[in-house]
């Protein structure tokens, strides 16, 4: 029986924002969360460190190098406001998943460095966790571990072949494990479960509360914010922006799937929609029949992404990929609503929690997230020109981006340290191909996951060439 049936649109609060359509973390920020308006860059500047990008990576490199020098002078250049982009719309996962595979890793490296990158993933979920407390920011971190669910033999097996391979690099059942049907129906009770997987590795998060904590902390240490500044152009130790010029001894590019719409920079990630719903809070009788006690993020093991979790105000925030590429890797307000993808990804949490019935779906948005033509993500520097960056998370970056932080304050203060030496660190992604190739191929991959979905679900059996090039494309 469903616990619901009505249909309401629960209005957005004007005026605190820049965005058309605000996610739901964004409409949930009480007045006093988004705090006063910060003004744009009036004149031209000179700083130490100039970060272009007030989102997570911009933010967590300017609190880890004001705690390595207190004395630096960092200034954040941001086109928008604080948390705009994917760091304020997320899914609220704080995970330890990175885009690129660990076979990919050993690759470029050994496997022994593999394995140091991923221990390190596994460590920054807690090290943001210790951060958010020292700080006072109340983003609902939960960390309550990540669940995909197996709804079919086939994703069970696939389950259990990517624990396998995990635990062939020498992590254990403490790290992943496979779960038995009664097991993965205690955690998360959705339909037609035959079992699933488990890391504890992964918070949930409220993602703007994060943005704006992290914001207002930076800025209590000395960081100052530029808002509604755009960038035009990036050169060695220069930023040019229509309202003045920074100069700075180190510039720290930070601005992930909105890079393309830098001089010269077209082609560095391609922008990937994203797009995400939430429904009304659910009562506590839904939530008693249905787990996520510990609020582990979940999905399950199909081919197409599609990531969940339960909100702190007892919502589901769900969402999933599909949309389009857009030509030449145009950004726009109108592309993140896509009712086809949204209706989409509202069948898909309908089907896999049915009670849910007929629950107001209150906030529905999107937007892009970054990917290197490679899917690797990177953190690099280069002293000769001052010039740093940190991206490509192709939505893996709520934990990612504290890794970036803390590996590029090394970096730049030229402090010794483990970080500095993992394998991402100076890894160069090559060029995404022009138009029309760029287009045709990313809409083509976009697609290999729904038509892989498909013939499992009517032929019950895996179909091999597709699952081959996507791990071909995934490093997998």
């Amino acid at each position: 029986m469903a616990f619901f049936a009505r249909d309401v649109h629960e209005p957005y609060a004007d005026g605190m924002h820049a965005l058309s359509n605000p996610p739901l973390s964004h409409a949930t920020l009480r007045p006093e969360e988004w705090g006063p308006g910060r003004p744009a860059l009036g004149s031209d500047l000179q700083v130490d460190v100039a970060i272009v990008g007030a989102g997570y990576t911009g933010m967590w490199t300017a609190y880890y190098l004001l705690q390595r020098d207190p004395s630096l002078r960092v200034a954040l250049l941001e086109a928008q406001v604080v948390g705009f982009g994917a760091s304020g719309r997320n899914g609220g996962w704080c995970s330890a998943l990175l885009p690129m595979g660990l076979d990919a890793v050993a690759a470029q490296s050994s496997r022994s460095q593999a394995v140091r990158l991923q221990t390190v993933m596994h460590e920054t979920v807690a090290e943001v966790g210790r951060v958010v407390q020292a700080e006072g920011i109340d983003c609902h971190f939960a960390h309550g571990g990540y669940l995909s669910l197996a709804r079919s033999d086939i994703q069970m097996q696939r389950e259990r072949a990517h624990v396998q391979h995990l635990q062939s690099y020498g992590f254990t059942d403490d790290d992943y494990r496979t779960l038995s049907k009664e097991e993965a129906l205690q955690r998360c009770a959705a339909s037609n479960v035959v079992g699933g997987a488990f890391t504890p590795h992964c918070a949930a998060i409220h993602p703007a509360r994060l943005a704006r904590g992290l914001a207002r902390t930076i800025e209590r240490m000395g960081a100052t914010i530029y808002e509604h500044t755009p960038v035009v152009e990036i050169s060695p130790r220069t930023v040019r922006t229509h309202l003045g010029t920074v100069q700075a001894d180190v510039v720290v590019r930070a601005t992930e799937a909105f890079t393309p719409s830098l001089a010269g920079l077209g082609r560095e990630v391609a922008p990937v929609y994203s797009l995400m719903i939430a429904t009304e809070p659910l009562p506590d009788e839904f939530w008693q029949a249905t787990g996520l006690g510990q609020r582990a993020t979940f999905n399950d093991g199909r081919h197409m992404i599609v990531y969940g979790q339960r909100t702190a105000d007892n919502r589901f925030a769900f969402g999933g990929r599909g949309a389009w590429y857009h030509w030449g890797s145009a950004i726009k307000p109108s592309y993140d609503r896509n009712s086809r993808v949204h209706s989409l990804i509202h069948d898909t949490l309908r089907e896999m929690f049915p009670a849910i019935g007929d629950a107001a779906i209150t906030h529905r948005w999107g937007g892009p997230v970054g990917a290197a033509r490679d899917w690797w993500c990177h953190a690099n520097f280069d002293r000769t020109s001052g010039l740093a960056s940190a991206g490509g998370y192709v939505g893996d970056g709520v934990g990612t981006t504290n890794l970036s932080g803390r590996t590029l304050a090394d970096l730049i203060t030229n402090t010794p340290s483990e970080l500095a030496t993992l394998p991402w660190v100076g890894h160069r992604s090559r060029k995404w191909e022009p138009e029309p190739l760029r287009f045709l191929g990313i809409n083509t991959m976009a697609y290999l996951p729904i038509g892989a979905d498909r013939h499992e679900e009517r032929h019950g059996t895996a179909s091999k060439w597709r699952e081959a090039i996507m791990n071909r494309l995934l490093g997998h």
